[in-house]
């Protein structure tokens, strides 16, 4: 069953691209003590993930945290190195962490994996948004297949 409202973030390693290289971070640590808006994309460099996912919380960065938003992380099974260089094409500007899902590890710890093979992508998270506060899920908003509406950046705001 698909992760719900009331449950804990999984233990899992995320990786981020810092000036040093990839970085591992623990789910743990990362959500601990704050409250964090998660977006999930199916792929770096996609269509919807590039023209409105991430651009949509980039420029509703500063409203989020207005509303109580620590951090904004976005994930994706895709690798540190694809990760960066998305957000830095995109402008994160240290606004949003980028947190890459390499192996799904996380999208199938939460039970949000989605099968694109028939598209050549393998085997991605589903679009999604979560409100997770200091590592428990509160908000659990899961896009239906080819839609763009409960996971973006104003439809999070008008839930906060």
């Amino acid at each position: 069953m698909p992760i719900q409202p009331g449950d804990k973030i999984p233990s899992v390693t995320f990786t981020e691209m810092t000036e040093s290289g990839p970085a591992p971070v623990s789910s743990d640590e990362f959500f601990a003590d704050k409250k964090v808006a998660l977006f999930s994309v199916p792929g770096a460099y996609t269509p919807t993930c590039s023209a409105k996912h991430l651009p949509g919380f980039v420029e509703k960065a500063d409203e989020l945290k207005a509303k109580g938003i620590d951090v904004i992380a976005c994930t994706a099974v895709n690798d540190a190195f694809v990760m960066g260089a998305w957000g830095k094409a995109n402008g994160v500007d240290g606004q949003i962490t980028m947190l890459a899902d390499g192996n799904g590890d996380f999208a199938k710890a939460i039970d949000l994996v989605m099968d694109g093979t028939k598209f050549g992508m393998g085997m991605r998270g589903q679009r999604y948004a979560l409100i997770v506060n200091d590592g428990v899920v509160e908000q659990v908003h899961v896009e239906a297949p080819g839609e763009f509406r409960v996971s973006a950046a104003e439809y999070i705001l008008e839930q906060l």
